[in-house]
């Protein structure tokens, strides 16, 4: 993990900065007695080692503008936009997040399918237009999985994931009263009243319905722009520069296979260790 840490000199600069970035705000929650943001700020140091951890452990090569974008989208999403709060004080922060996502799902999906193909035994040949495909549906599928999550935990533990909107009219045929599947429309919502208290928020809140299908429009932006870029590097088979090649992992060689290194040298080291007993005296028989 060290070596693959440092293999990149731009992505680990990164993560260094991040990490100590992190650490300043894990002790600054913990003296607010702030235990949920100092939780983010764990789970934030964990999943900056994730990038390593796989490069290891699956034996494939990050490329650097991957990796280093990563980070940066770990520390926006949890420190930056948890923490801090982005996510409420700066409008389109959540809305700028689901858009990289959009373009990495892409790129992992894009991935998955070159990696796997990559193999003398069961390679077929495919075509640039399937691999752009593929690595849209994996998007949108990762984007509509991520809004199930953050429903699931909006019903059933009551946080609120999905961000609401306010609105200032309501269409809907529930509000027939002939039950005629007619749609009622009240325009120009001012405000709204429960238990005799005014909300002050100018019109109605939404429940959440609004951000979902933002979220999944812009996932698709992300997903669209990746599969065009990754179609036109797959047509070149690498040669032609595009936007996908700095996001499509490779599998390592030889020199870059820290994992198979380490286990080398420690059945090196085992070969050449002494055995407990040492040798056998100057004329005892081995063995004796």
């Amino acid at each position: 993990m060290a070596r693959e840490l440092r293999e990149h000199k731009s992505s680990f600069i990164v993560f260094s900065i991040l990490r100590i970035l992190v650490l300043v705000v894990l002790v600054r929650q913990i003296m607010l007695a702030n235990y949920e943001g100092a939780f983010f700020c764990i789970l934030t140091l964990l999943l900056l080692y994730v990038p390593s951890w796989i490069q290891v452990k699956l034996r494939i090569e990050l490329p650097p503008p991957l990796e280093i974008t990563i980070f940066c989208f770990i520390f926006a999403a949890e420190i930056l936009g948890e923490v801090n709060a982005f996510y409420v004080v700066i409008p389109g922060w959540d809305t700028m997040l689901h858009t990289i996502n959009g373009f990495l799902a892409a790129a992992v999906g894009f991935s998955m399918v070159m990696l796997l193909n990559d193999d003398d035994r069961i390679t077929f040949h495919l075509s640039p237009a399937f691999l752009a495909l593929v690595a849209f549906c994996f998007s949108m599928t990762i984007g509509v999985l991520w809004e199930f999550f953050e429903f699931g935990m909006d019903f059933f533990l009551g946080t609120d994931m999905q961000k609401d909107t306010v609105i200032h009219a309501i269409h809907s045929v529930s509000l027939d009263p002939t039950l005629s599947n007619k749609v009622v429309t009240i325009p120009d919502i001012q405000d709204v009243v429960i238990n005799g208290e005014s909300l002050g928020l100018g019109g109605y809140l939404d429940i959440g319905i609004i951000d979902t299908m933002k979220d999944l429009f812009v996932n698709f932006i992300g997903a669209v722009v990746f599969s065009l870029s990754g179609f036109f590097f797959a047509r070149s088979k690498g040669r032609r520069k595009s936007a996908a090649q700095g996001f499509v992992p490779s599998k390592k060689t030889a020199e870059q296979d820290y994992l198979q290194q380490a286990l080398e040298e420690a059945d090196q080291k085992d070969a050449d260790a002494p055995t407990p007993d040492g040798p056998p005296a100057p004329g005892e028989p081995e063995g004796a």
